[in-house]
């Protein structure tokens, strides 16, 4: 396992029957102050762990690839092509160096073509960048996003941090809608926790008496799980961030749950021990595909 300050190695945990891979698309370094605005400067102070060598809190960005019986699941489809400074409604919030996930996905021996579904945890930049460029990436997939999720775009609304022209265009006739509780794939139901975005949703894959809940952006860090009421910049909902945390809390705190975060530096497969966030072994497939310059 690896730490939380550092960008995250292509990692694999099998649950039972099935096979997990963070497909590492890139690397985000991020400005703490900038970022997560509610966080008293003294936590950084008290902290320094968690901060690499530039003072950014380190945040890979990919997808989640989940393999079954000769299929395949991927969940978010990274940041896409994008290096340099990085902006939060026109804010700095830090800088990135991302566009490996097709290499990422090569090395592992899947083509895009092999990926039957994408699911969206939601519809931010970080997790949509290869979903289209500008052709639809994954040819045989289906786009999975929660009702919820799309019902603003359906409006005609434009929902900051959900790139219009890029994603939200051409998805408008390529993708297909669920709701709480669907299953979307062999083992694997969607758990809409809205409040970081409109619909945003959680995964739980489930293989017998194992669990694997894939919780997007409810937290951005492990401290917003003790302190579940320090919000990110993003956040469209901030007292609905609250409850989805709380709610996820507590699936992590069932028995035999591991959780999954894109964004917790090189510790992105853990499980919740109380309050703290506990990584667990993983196997290393492949280093850190790519370093912020």
């Amino acid at each position: 396992m690896g730490a939380l300050n550092e960008q995250s190695a292509v990692r694999s945990l099998t649950l039972g029957d099935a096979r997990l891979t963070y497909v590492v698309d890139g690397a985000m370094g991020i400005l703490p102050e900038s970022f997560f605005p509610s966080i008293p400067a003294e936590y950084w102070r008290e902290h320094p762990e968690t901060l690499d060598e530039h003072g950014f809190v380190a945040m890979s960005a990919g997808g989640l690839l989940v393999e079954r019986d000769g299929r395949r699941l991927l969940i978010d489809a990274g940041l896409g092509p994008v290096s340099g400074p990085t902006r939060v409604s026109g804010e700095p919030v830090g800088h990135t160096n991302s566009g490996a996930l097709p290499e990422t996905l090569a090395a592992l021996g899947v083509t895009p073509q092999d990926i039957e579904s994408v699911a969206f945890t939601h519809l931010h930049v970080d997790h949509t960048g290869w979903a289209f460029t500008p052709r639809k990436f994954f040819p045989n997939a289906r786009y999975v996003v929660a009702v919820d999720e799309w019902a603003p775009h359906g409006r005609g609304e434009t929902v900051p941090g959900a790139p219009a022209q890029e994603t939200i265009e051409p998805m408008k006739d390529a993708h297909t809608l669920i709701s709480h509780g669907d299953e979307i794939f062999d083992g694997v139901h969607a758990l809409v926790t809205p409040g970081h975005s409109p619909g945003h949703t959680s995964y739980v894959i489930t293989a017998g008496d194992e669990r694997v809940v894939v919780f997007g952006d409810v937290f951005h860090i492990p401290a917003q799980i003790a302190h579940p009421h320090w919000g990110s910049r993003p956040d469209t909902d901030a007292a609905a961030v609250i409850t989805a945390r709380e709610r996820i809390a507590r699936e992590l705190a069932q028995p035999g749950t591991t959780g999954f975060a894109f964004h917790f530096g090189d510790q992105a497969f853990g499980r919740l021990i109380g309050t703290q966030w506990v990584p667990v072994e993983t196997e290393t497939v492949l280093p850190t595909p790519r370093a912020l310059a």
